[in-house]
């Protein structure tokens, strides 16, 4: 599921408490409201009706089924906590400073204490986007994580560019 997927349920102008039974009564009323061939002729309201429906539609396929309806609502909760998580400032991974012997990115904080991030973190990131991405990878967007300090309350977006940079290193050095 991508970043800017839609709320299946504001489609069905239902909300994540309804039971199955008003997800039905919602979809039910929609597809009655928006199919296609409610209106005669051809033409824009015609075009529009059946976007409509087929959203609808695509929303109902997902939250009739109990096991998909979870699994969708947990995908909102992960993305929900990801927007919502105050983040002071980006940075890149390059920027930050590698150390070889723990596999761990580190960057100093402003209060003295540090925002680390290991290298296997980074690799199930990019192993997670991967698997989530549906259309193809474009390579020059960044991906990233939230991390957080270890003594404040402040974090950091953390991105890298898919597969370069390693930034600065100061441990393990040949």
């Amino acid at each position: 599921m991508c970043d800017a997927v839609k709320d299946l349920y504001a489609v069905l102008g239902a909300s994540a408490s309804d039971s199955a039974q008003q997800l039905k009564q919602h979809y039910q009323q929609l597809v009655l409201q928006y199919h296609p061939d409610r209106l005669g002729g051809e033409g824009s309201p015609r075009t529009e009706y059946a976007g409509k429906f087929l959203e609808v539609d695509a929303a109902w396929k997902i939250l009739r089924d109990p096991s998909s309806r979870r699994q969708y609502d947990l995908q909102q909760r992960v993305q929900e906590l990801r927007q919502d998580w105050p983040v002071d400032h980006t940075i890149s991974v390059e920027d930050m400073t590698w150390d070889q012997d723990e596999r761990v990115f580190s960057h100093c904080c402003r209060c003295g204490g540090g925002f680390s991030i290991s290298q296997d973190e980074v690799d199930e990131e990019k192993r997670r986007k991967q698997q989530h991405d549906e259309e193809a990878v474009n390579e020059e967007e960044l991906h990233g994580l939230v991390v957080c300090c270890d003594t404040c309350s402040l974090s950091v977006y953390v991105t890298w560019p898919p597969p370069t940079g390693m930034g600065k290193e100061v441990k393990g050095q040949q």
